[in-house]
């Protein structure tokens, strides 16, 4: 018998860790340098928002505690299985294939500032790229054993740097306060506009819910863990935002030439021991988020497959237990993207916030299943502190619908809501058929909460028994 070891501290390392990447660094530079001292504001703002989403995911877990998956599973209840699966789809397939574009593009751009000047960055991405690929077709678990090493190096050095530059200890010049004319703002509207930016400094924190099973306390620990690093989080890039707006002139953060307004700042505070310092540490981010995409995202694919949601290829291993259809997915939807140069120095914020846009239509379906919940089970054992009459989910559902409203201004805004209209388009589509003429189920009939609770059922299997049921109960 497995003892339960994990406890609110690892949980809160879970949060932090798998948020925190170089694509945070970036936003949070071009934030800054859009609004000045201002970007705090919606920081502030959005971790609320994304508090509230915590007060979901955690009441839903309090209402199914069994459920290791999370996501797909509570909208199956809520929802039905279309809108399961395209919110599944959403968040952690398409969100992770442009998350993790980002992240070798970025790997690239430093690797070429740092050592090989005269090398295309997407030739050095493509490289990392198909290393990676490699790596996890032969199911080499890198990085297993440092992650928690990489987390404390990256929360550590943001804390000194942000410390360095708010407190002006740098050895660079301190740019002066009359020099500093944010771009962006001329009111609160447009202050607030910069919310998607600041949405994706915390996007993700529902991922320590898969490991509960294994809390010692879930029923305190999942949420309280979740809400802990919300707010650890926050204070760590006020801190560190704080100091990049002190060293770096805003219209440099706003706009780096590099793509890389955190190594800007860490130059311009400390030299070129400041640039290797962050390199290294963006670098290391960079990798073990890659890695963890790759890995947990064809374990996704593999996973619904196996469950009936995708075509059974995706549920293919090879004699290493890597599951290598969906690794070449990811390996040719990146591919794509970094050769077609999407993911430019210039295109990292684009491809954030059209990905941030899927994560919020995801996030909008929990608050709805939510409130859906409480209706149809009344008294169904849930943690009844979480309850505030509904209150944090209608402001989540507003606040999630504004910052996908104003996800951008002018050209770049049209342009992520066709790239967000595309995709969606095709993966509509694609669930439709897969509902109604694969499945053969109603595509808007949830799944008992007992059945989802009491077996152990693939998705295909508990979507037909709950049909079922419902079918005999109606006679």
């Amino acid at each position: 018998m497995n003892e339960k070891k994990l406890g609110l501290g690892s949980g809160v390392a879970v949060c932090v860790g798998l948020i925190v990447a170089t694509s945070c660094l970036v936003s949070l530079g071009t934030g800054m340098g859009l609004a000045g001292k201002a970007f705090i504001i919606p920081l502030f703002l959005v971790m609320f928002l994304n508090i509230f989403i915590a007060l979901s995911f955690g009441e839903l877990h309090s209402l199914m505690p069994k459920v290791d998956g999370g996501t797909g599973q509570y909208l199956l209840v809520g929802l039905g299985p279309l809108l399961s699966m395209i919110g599944n789809i959403s968040a952690y397939v398409i969100t992770m294939i442009l998350a993790s574009t980002a992240e070798l593009a970025m790997s690239g751009t430093v690797l070429k500032q740092l050592f090989f000047p005269a090398v295309d960055a997407r030739i050095i991405s493509l490289a990392i790229l198909g290393l990676f690929f490699l790596i996890n077709c032969f199911g080499v678990e890198l990085f297993a054993k440092f992650q928690n090493t990489v987390v404390v190096l990256l929360i550590g050095s943001m804390i000194i740097l942000g410390f360095l530059g708010t407190f002006g200890l740098g050895t660079g010049e301190v740019v002066s306060a009359t020099e500093q004319v944010a771009p962006a703002v001329q009111g609160s509207a447009n202050v607030m506009g910069l919310a998607a930016i600041a949405f994706w400094l915390y996007i993700g924190v529902e991922f320590v819910i898969p490991i509960a099973k294994d809390m010692k306390n879930p029923k305190r620990d999942v949420l309280l863990s979740m809400i802990i690093g919300l707010v650890l989080l926050f204070v760590v890039q006020a801190l560190l935002g704080y100091g990049m707006q002190k060293y770096v002139s805003l219209d440099i953060l706003a706009a780096d030439p590099s793509g890389t307004p955190h190594m800007t700042y860490a130059y311009n505070l400390l030299g070129d021991f400041g640039k290797y310092w962050m390199g290294f540490v963006t670098i290391l981010a960079a990798v073990s988020t890659v890695n963890t995409v790759y890995v947990s995202t064809s374990k996704i694919l593999e996973g619904m497959a196996q469950e009936g949601m995708l075509p059974k290829v995706f549920a293919k291993t090879n004699r290493h237990n890597a599951a290598y259809y969906g690794l070449i997915l990811m390996g040719i939807c990146d591919g794509v993207l970094l050769i077609s140069n999407v993911a430019n120095s210039q295109g990292i914020t684009f491809i954030i916030l059209a990905a941030s846009c899927f994560w919020l239509v995801t996030y909008c379906m929990i608050h709805l299943t939510v409130l859906i919940l409480r209706k149809k089970y009344p008294d169904a054992p849930r943690n009844k502190k979480l309850i505030f009459s509904g209150i944090p989910q209608v402001i989540g559902l507003i606040g999630n619908f504004y910052m996908i409203w104003n996800i951008a201004s002018g050209d770049a805004r049209i342009k992520i809501f066709e790239v967000f209209a595309v995709l969606m388009v095709i993966l509509v589509a694609y669930s439709t058929v897969w509902v109604c003429v694969v499945m053969k189920v109603r595509p808007f009939e949830p799944v008992d909460l007992d059945l989802i609770n009491g077996e152990d059922k693939g998705f295909m299997d508990m979507v037909v028994a709950s049909q079922s049921m419902k079918v005999e109960n109606d006679y």
